[in-house]
């Protein structure tokens, strides 16, 4: 899944885990759309149209709406030249395009990468992150962040995400608009849109649980590949620590106003305490990322 001349460490518990989780949303989306067209089959036309719809509207434009959204603005090399060397240092380690640098203004500590390929790839740094972080911190952070555009993981992420978008968008038609009510109860394809609102939940679940669990494996994934980039998982590690200590600091609200686009930054706004939050986290733990990062200092101190 990651270009062959990048030198991030290849994943192949990641590459496993993006195919079958492409996989499991496939057959999902596949079983979704076949119980849509058995129910409306006078509108199937219309269901091919606004899922397929909905599915390019996701793929190609998600990223740029999440990182309007993040309120990250790009910037030129004479506006942000340290933020722009860190990128370049990164690049030639890496042996990658450059993405295009952007920051967001914003006193949450936190760093995102989005876009569908290298082509389009977006790394942005908040001013609460480049304001906290010493430099080498700071390349720890943006390698994190390159490693997700190099194994291409956004992509998938992106893809991954939409059925359950889907999904809870046909729950609450069907809750608003209630499918079933010009059919009668005896009727199969009546019973078919009664079950509509259902199999939506049950899709939406499924999906949400699949990427969540997908989500959690990247980070660690990038985590490993950007301290193996660098030679300083130490200072990836440093970050980390001084990230979760200020996001403590930071008002609920801005928090509350971030919390919606955990998945894509680098430290999630609000971190899960209790087992089941941490089943349904965007990312493993601090205490998880950690000894990840103290292991591998261990095998490249040898």
């Amino acid at each position: 899944m990651a270009r062959a001349r990048s030198r991030y460490a290849p994943d192949r518990g990641l590459t496993g885990r993006m195919v079958t989780t492409m996989f499991l949303i496939g057959l999902l989306y596949v079983v979704f759309v076949g119980v849509l067209l058995a129910a409306l089959r006078g509108s199937w036309p219309i269901i091919l149209i606004i899922t397929g719809g909905l599915f390019i509207a996701q793929f190609w434009f998600s990223d740029r709406i999440a990182a309007y959204g993040m309120g990250a603005r790009e910037v030129t090399p004479e506006q942000a030249p340290e933020l722009h060397g860190t990128i370049d240092r990164i690049c030639a380690l890496a042996d990658m395009p450059k993405p295009k640098v952007a920051i967001a203004e914003s006193d949450v500590p936190n760093a995102f990468a989005t876009g569908r390929s290298e082509k389009t790839a977006l790394v942005c740094a908040t001013t609460g992150l480049l304001r906290r972080l010493e430099p080498e911190e700071l390349e720890g952070v943006l390698a994190h962040e390159m490693s997700h555009v190099a194994h291409r993981d956004v992509a998938v992420m992106t893809i991954a995400s939409f059925l359950g978008v889907l999904a809870g968008i046909i729950t609450r038609i069907a809750l608003w608009g209630g499918f079933a009510r010009s059919r009668p109860g005896n009727d199969p394809a009546g019973i078919l849109l009664l079950l509509i609102p259902l199999i939506s939940a049950v899709v939406y679940a499924i999906s949400f649980l699949l990427t969540r669990l997908l989500s959690r494996y990247r980070e660690l994934s990038a985590d490993r590949a950007a301290a193996l980039l660098t030679g300083r998982p130490s200072a990836l590690a440093s970050a980390l620590t001084k990230v979760s200590g200020q996001m403590a600091r930071i008002p609920t609200e801005d928090l509350r106003k971030a919390e919606p686009y955990n998945a894509f930054y680098f430290m999630p706004a609000f971190s899960a305490k209790e087992s089941l939050g941490r089943l349904l986290s965007s990312h493993p733990t601090l205490e998880q990322r950690l000894d990840q990062l103290s292991r591998i200092s261990t095998d490249l101190s040898r």
